[in-house]
């Protein structure tokens, strides 16, 4: 397992190459590679698994003529190779890197198909002055492309991340935004070769692409034909027409097949490991390694002495499956060790962006995050691990493909056997159909997407449609097998495993046993109401029967809607934050209002919905937008003002000049011990004086000082900070709220929160009689008039603002309580911690409401007019709340 990228038509540029390369280094720590000849550039890190000590890419054929760069694994290498020494071919190595670049000399493209593996590679044929690029029957092993240059001298990058090509900032890439629509709309990904970012594309399953390296028939040099170097999707369709009739015969000839192929993918060099989830699947990958073990069988000495399994468990958990796994587990005791995972809400917060950065692209759910985290922990242990994917796809794994089945009976008229079927599967329409009556009952609506995105965006692609076929089982599981659904939950595979230098090796993924599988009747896939027939019956003797005779599917997940709830703090920074709002693809204050009602239990909304919001969000972030720019000065020290404002400020009517030091702080939290806090920044002011030069010695001497507070800081530190969560919306406040105008900032009474505080503080009848006096009073020419009667105290309370920092992204806060004692309080505490010649010159502290709007002051015990406190703060000199500068030494100048 290794990760590849690689160019043409950039020349013999090794500098671009190692960029490409240092993106990948994850997917392989053990060794690097690069080659150039003429217009093409390989780059290939290395994974050891197979013949460690040799195989290191690129590879070179013994003439030198034909160059490889490979991803992957092919488990039928030493068949192949013995054909292929058959024919006089030797070898130097023990690898199946060299058996997969002597096959294509031997068979050209042909030998693709011959593969049986996972792949994804790219082969330089001097020879015949080509570059080929091919990609596994399955898809299991991704490949990237974007095509550049001109049409007269076309380019091409690859690799096997996204990463590779966006550093080599050789494309301009934006968001694919019909992929986006169908993601946000639909709930699928990865079902073509497009991807979110326009421009990116992937080979999909069973492709190759191949470039020209001179000019020929098909176009200049570098032109670029994308074709399939394979029938295999044809031949299951064909295959599925013999329907071979279920029997123990063919029983155990799956069994014995299906042993082979995990027996195969155990060949490593390295320590082999298990993805256990506790569903029927990875138990039956455990137990056939288990059964293999006892037998002493080949290849089984990379697991060592016991079997390593890894499983992602969810105590008191809705989604745990713990006790499954334990019951297969207990099967293997004594030749077992089982490492167990526990993820956690707050760990997800923590790896949120991490994880989005792995994922590449956006993903329908969290569920893939367990398997990360499971993949974190196996990588400690073990350097390859297997897992159960692919088993859903090709055995009706999901409910939908038992309602493909029944249509397929009733169209086909097989009436009888429907009547069985429906009997035999009561049990499982029968909980569906009673959580769809609890549904209903409950009155709650379900918030879908749609409304949710914004309708221009929505209009843009309204001709975007998705179905899926719904009355032919085999047809409908091939394309959920190379579109619908595998291609989604392989990448998940590959992304997880390789994030962490960790090879997965999928067993059920074998396109032998596929082919077999599809040939039978579809009674060998389900069968009086179970699914996976063939799989339970060829594993029962070594499944516990909790285990085979299990119909509930969970798998590696997580427990979302519980998550949801204890991550709602993060969550709503994402929501009210000034880039979610700007995005064109949705409403920021009809997504925030959905998820208000779903956390309060009003809708019967899916966390799905908000976790696509979330996720494409965090994309975004990741990889378009720009790093924030926060507001101040780096490293600003307490004597210079904040950006584009002045220390000096001369207030009207002759009430003097005053200098204004604005002192950055720490963020400041409702747990800060407020008065502390304020004098340390007061003293380190004055401990700085003496050397801060300039003027600021004679500017501060013998005159009249004050100290002004923000009352942001003040009300926060008093528990007057209040999580939107906490904030019981009504109707009122939500009607209101939208006849106020919304400022840039945010803050106000335009958010329903905002106006919610101002019910609560002074009650809904004087908020009516405000609103009625306000608007009497602008046909009058007059402002300000609503809080000339509701009080300033309203003026006070700040809406949740995505510019702010701390905890004020997603609080809203009321005016502080007591302003003026606070003032007094701090004054005292200011005249015994500063030097005495400061002490003695102090006049007291003011509260101030302030922002690049206007300012208030709320409280104060100065001998200064209200007035005038405001005009020496009428220029916002503490400047927005990113620059953290909450306080101000203001001296009067002589």
């Amino acid at each position: 397992m290794c990760g590849i990228a690689g160019y043409y038509g950039y020349g013999a540029d090794e500098t671009l190459l190692q960029e490409m390369n240092a993106c990948i280094v994850h997917r392989g720590p053990d060794g690097e590679g690069i080659y150039t000849h003429g217009n093409v550039g390989l780059a290939h890190r290395r994974l050891s698994i197979i013949d460690v000590a040799h195989g290191q890419e690129p590879m070179y054929s013994a003439d030198g003529e034909t160059v490889l760069i490979y991803n992957g694994e092919v488990y039928n290498y030493l068949d192949l190779r013995a054909e292929l020494e058959a024919l006089g071919r030797t070898f130097s190595t023990k690898s199946d890197t060299e058996v997969v670049l002597q096959s294509y000399e031997e068979w050209g493209d042909a030998a693709f198909d011959k593969f049986n593996g996972m792949f994804g590679f790219a082969i330089h044929d001097r020879k015949n002055n080509r570059l080929v690029l091919a990609r596994d029957h399955f898809g299991i092993k991704p490949l990237y492309y974007a095509t550049a240059g001109t049409a007269q001298a076309p380019t091409l990058l690859f690799g096997s991340e996204i990463k590779p090509l966006l550093a080599a900032n050789k494309i301009e890439t934006g968001v694919n935004e019909r992929i986006l629509y169908r993601y946000l709309q639909f709930r699928i990904h990865d079902d073509e070769s497009a991807t979110f970012f326009d421009g990116v594309q992937k080979l999909m399953p069973g492709e190759k692409l191949v470039v020209n390296t001179v000019d020929s028939e098909a176009g200049p040099a570098g032109t670029v034909t994308i074709s399939s170097y394979t029938r295999f999707k044809e031949e299951l369709a064909e295959l599925a027409k013999i329907e071979t009739p279920y029997s123990k015969a063919v029983i155990d000839e799956y069994r014995e097949r299906f042993t082979e192929g995990v027996r195969l993918r155990l060949q490593s060099e390295v320590p082999v490991g298990t993805a256990l989830s506790g569903g029927l699947d990875s138990s039956a990958v455990v137990v056939t390694i288990n059964k293999l073990m006892q037998e002493k069988a080949a290849a089984t000495d990379s697991l060592g002495a016991q079997q390593q399994t890894f499983s992602a468990v969810f105590p008191n958990s809705l989604n745990d499956e713990e006790k499954y796994a334990d019951a297969v587990l207990a099967r293997c005791e004594g030749n077992v060790i089982s490492h167990k995972i526990r993820p956690q809400a707050a760990e997800f917060v923590d790896d949120l962006e991490d994880f989005v950065r792995t994922m590449e692209e956006p993903i329908i759910s969290s569920g893939p995050y367990a398997q990360y985290q499971v993949m974190r922990e196996a990588s400690k242990h073990v350097t390859v691990l297997l897992d159960g994917q692919g088993a859903d796809e090709m055995m009706a794994g999901y409910i939908p493909y038992y309602f493909a089945y029944l249509r397929q009976l009733k169209k086909n008229g097989q009436n009888a056997k429907l009547a069985k079927e429906l009997v035999s599967s009561s049990d499982i329409l029968f909980r569906l159909a009673r959580f769809r009556i609890q549904g209903a009952l409950t009155f709650k609506k379900a918030a879908g997407i749609t409304p949710l995105l914004n309708k221009k965006f929505t209009a843009a692609h309204k001709g975007e449609t998705f179905s899926n076929i719904p009355d032919n089982l085999k047809l409908r599981l091939i394309d959920d097998l190379f579109h619908k659904s595998l291609p989604a939950v392989l990448r998940y595979e590959d992304k997880n495993t390789m994030r962490f230098s960790l090879e997965g090796r999928v067993p059920f993924l074998d396109k032998e046993v596929v082919k077999f599988l599809f040939s039978l009747d579809d009674e060998s896939i389900i069968k009086g109401g179970w699914n996976k027939r063939i799989l339970r019956d060829a594993t029962r003797e070594l499944l516990p029967e909790m285990i085979s005779n299990r119909r509930n599917k969970i798998g590696f997940t997580t427990p979302e809607a519980e998550w949801f709830g204890l991550m709602q703090e993060k969550i709503y920074e994402i929501f009210l934050s000034s880039s979610f709002g700007s995005r064109p693809y949705w409403n920021q204050d009809t997504v925030i209002y959905a998820f208000e009602e779903y956390l309060s239990g009003k809708s019967a909304g899916s966390t799905m919905v908000f976790w696509r919001l979330i996720n494409t969000e965090l994309w975004l972030r990741e990889f378009f937008d720009q790093p924030e720019v926060k507001a101040g000065i780096e490293g600003k020290s307490d004597y210079i003002p904040n950006a584009d404002k002045n220390l000096d400020i001369t207030v009207p009517d002759n009430a003097g000049t005053f200098r204004r030091y604005p002192l950055r702080t720490e963020v400041f939290y409702k747990e800060t011990d407020f008065d502390p806090a304020v004098m340390t920044y007061v003293k380190r002011y004055f401990d700085g004086l003496p050397t801060a030069g300039g003027d600021h010695a004679a500017a501060t001497a013998d005159t009249p000082w004050y100290l002004f507070v923000s009352e942001k800081i003040v009300a926060m530190t008093q528990g007057r900070s209040i999580p939107v969560w906490d904030i019981k919306v009504s109707n009122a406040a939500r009607i209101f709220s939208k006849f106020v105008t919304r400022n840039p900032g945010g803050i106000g009474l335009a958010s329903p929160w905002s106006m919610q505080l101002a019910i609560d503080e002074v009650g809904l009848p004087k908020i009516m009689y405000a609103s009625a006096r306000s608007v009497i009073g602008k046909l009058q020419g007059k402002s300000g008039v609503f809080y000339e009667v509701v009080g300033h105290n309203i003026n006070a309370i700040d809406g949740a603002a995505g510019y702010q920092v701390g905890t004020s992204t997603h609080s809203v806060k009321y005016a502080p309580i007591d302003p003026d004692g606070v003032a007094a309080r701090l004054s005292a505490l200011v005249r015994a911690t500063v030097p005495a010649e400061f002490a003695a010159t102090f006049a007291g502290t003011a509260i101030m409401d302030a922002n690049d709007l206007g300012v208030v002051a709320l409280g104060h015990d100065t001998a200064l007019p209200k007035a005038v406190l405001e005009n020496i703060f009428r220029d916002n000199p503490q400047g927005q709340t990113t620059e953290t500068t909450p306080m101000s030494l203001v001296f009067t100048q002589k």
